[in-house]
């Protein structure tokens, strides 16, 4: 079925920020309790997930997925929670591939269900492949993910994706201080001559679980410093609006590297992401407080061109610019934010 666009309505925010990009939430559920996420002593297993009728099903989730794109997006990450723990992600993805208008269509994933499925996800058309990995060291990187995660998992899911056809992935890394900061040479070293791009992200004070600090943010700029005194790179051109890394390359040839300031340098001013949860809220910053509901609506019979004109009339009123008022009083006024685990960051 074709999708027409709806130009010129509501593709524009407050702030002339485009709508281009959809972060989805398929799941909430995770089989990790990583402490800046999704801290196990503060999740009740009853009490915090949604049950799967209040989750959208895949006719749901292709009929929103369209009205976006009448609205403009062209780029789609495919979030949780764990994404693969949905039972019917394969068949899910192959409809929204067949979505022509779709000119990226991304997951990020912990890794650790790849092996079983990467072979599945890459035949149903997905294009892209994020994995997260916050360190080298297989102690460590079981503390990271609350004691559940085993790093030899994660790595033979990247290696059985690539052997899938996803021929570079990119590897997600949150450094903390005095934590994880030991990790940046190994894991710069483990990825420099391969394909995939390792990034470097600073930790983000989202949703209100994990205690954050501004002390606990490694800046990417020292992340960078860091690396260049072994390894020296250069800046790499050619970035797009809305680009969250800053991409570099080795000088010596051995691949590409990212790092994302969305603390030090922040980007509100071009972000055109929005982001719906499992249950169908949609929310149009990663630190806002409420969403907007569209899954009843779309219970209630609304269609695609309904749906396309609520999700204008909702981003046409979007002011978010958190991270550049990060600290101020109009930030620290915001009550409780949205958890990561909710909209998949």
């Amino acid at each position: 079925m074709a999708t027409e666009s709806l130009p010129g309505i509501g593709t524009l925010d407050t702030r002339g920020r485009r709508l281009n990009e959809l972060r989805l939430s398929i799941v909430d559920r995770c089989n990790y309790r990583c402490p800046y996420c999704m801290p196990a002593d503060q999740i009740d297993e009853k009490r915090d997930f949604l049950s799967p009728s209040q989750r959208m099903s895949a006719d749901e989730i292709e009929l929103l997925v369209r009205a976006f794109v009448r609205v403009g997006i062209t780029k789609l990450r495919l979030t949780g929670g764990e994404p693969l723990l949905r039972k019917d992600l394969p068949t899910l993805i192959r409809r929204l591939a067949a979505i022509e208008q779709l000119e990226d269509l991304a997951l990020t994933t912990n890794g650790s269900l790849l092996t079983a499925q990467a072979g599945a996800l890459r035949e149903a058309g997905l294009h892209r492949l994020t994995v997260s990995m916050d360190s080298l060291d297989p102690r460590q990187f079981a503390a990271l993910s609350g004691g559940r995660g085993r790093l030899d998992e994660v790595l033979a899911g990247v290696d059985a994706a690539v052997d899938a056809g996803f021929a570079s992935l990119r590897i997600n890394c949150v450094i903390q201080r005095g934590v994880n900061e030991d990790q940046i040479l190994p894991l710069s070293e483990h990825f420099r001559g391969t394909p995939h791009v390792l990034r470097f992200i600073e930790y983000m004070d989202v949703g209100t679980l994990n205690d954050w600090t501004p002390q606990a943010v490694v800046s990417a700029a020292e992340v960078r410093e860091r690396i260049a005194q072994h390894y020296p790179m250069i800046p790499l051109s050619g970035g797009v609006d809305g680009t969250t890394a800053s991409r570099y390359a080795y000088t010596d040839g051995q691949g590409e590297i990212g790092f994302v300031a969305s603390v030090s340098e922040p980007f509100c001013s071009d972000c055109g992401r929005a982001r719906v949860a499992a249950n169908g809220e949609m929310y149009t910053c990663l630190f806002a407080s409420s969403g907007v509901d569209l899954l009843t609506p779309m219970r209630g019979g609304a269609d695609e061109q309904a749906l396309a004109q609520r999700i204008a009339a909702i981003w046409s009123g979007r002011q978010d610019r958190y991270s550049e008022l990060r600290g101020a009083a109009q930030a620290r006024a915001l009550p409780v934010r949205v958890q990561m685990y909710t909209v998949g960051g």
